[in-house]
């Protein structure tokens, strides 16, 4: 028989929070993205892996925030854990392919068009398979079509991401893009949850059990944590507040590369702006 779902237990409370996280996650993904392209090679791979390791947790948080308010009536709602934090590693793994693409790359429609489509296979991925991590007394159907409008959804999200990584601008810019991507992850999400229908085997009497609030918090404190401090990381970075970095602090700065004269297309260096003196009246022979 079909269970009755209700995906909104708290009211807007769930959506909203989670859409913050997702934000949030997006954020400092794009802001570690932006630091990397700034500093030499061998810095590069941390803050790549930093930024994914931001973007991954925050969608996952989103997803799983989002869950709280997910109930079947007369079915109480278990979480298996190995698939539960194995959907985590897809999507931090999976987005920073698409991050090291466009890291190393550039913003050019090659780099987009790959780590867009894995970054957005990567947040479907994750969302799937989270939901597989469900334990309930029946089993979960999908709409086909529904499910590839997510899907689509999560690789367009993905792409306007990493498009807006790769600009190198300032922090307003950064956040703009994250409100946008985490609009966008938050929409797959519901998206995905408008595909499902539930069937409840014939067991008798509805049962009750643990809320899903109380078996998803002790989970989410570990991505919490780690987004915490990756805020931290951020935040207190001398170079994250623009979209490029002061060439008289960074020549002083480990990890930032040197700065080369600007020069013609001659090859020559540019010439120096020359100083202008306060005018004063020109002083002729008759006026002496």
């Amino acid at each position: 028989m079909h269970g009755t779902v209700d995906g909104f237990s708290y009211g807007l409370v769930t959506p909203l929070v989670a859409y913050v996280m997702a934000c949030l996650g997006g954020a400092l993904g794009l802001r570690c993205t932006t630091r990397a392209r700034l500093v030499a090679h061998s810095w590069r791979p941390g803050w790549l892996a930093l930024g994914s390791a931001a973007i991954g947790s925050g969608i996952w948080t989103m997803h799983f925030i989002a869950m709280m308010g997910f109930t079947v009536a007369g079915a109480p709602i278990h979480y298996d854990k190995p698939t539960t934090y194995a959907s985590l590693g897809v999507a931090v793994i999976m987005v920073g392919v698409g991050i090291f693409i466009v890291g190393y790359r550039g913003a050019t429609g090659t780099a987009l068009f790959t780590g867009g489509t894995v970054t957005g296979l990567g947040i479907a991925s994750m969302h799937y398979l989270g939901m597989a991590g469900m334990r309930f007394s029946g089993k979960l159907e999908y709409n086909t079509f529904t499910v590839s409008v997510s899907v689509a959804i999560a690789m367009a999200a993905a792409t306007a991401a990493l498009w807006a990584a790769g600009q190198v601008r300032g922090f307003a810019w950064s956040v703009g893009a994250s409100l946008v991507m985490g609009l966008a992850v938050t929409g797959m999400h519901y998206t995905g949850m408008a595909a499902l229908s539930v069937h409840l085997h014939a067991t008798g009497t509805p049962t009750e059990g643990d809320s899903p609030a109380a078996l998803l918090a002790p989970m989410l404190i570990g991505p919490l944590a780690f987004l915490l401090l990756a805020g931290v990381v951020v935040v207190f970075d001398p170079l994250m507040g623009v979209g490029r970095p002061d060439r008289t602090r960074a020549e002083h700065m480990p990890g930032v590369p040197a700065h080369p004269p600007v020069r013609h297309s001659a090859g020559r260096p540019a010439p120096r702006a020359r100083r202008r003196l306060p005018h004063r009246e020109s002083r002729t022979p008759q006026n002496r």
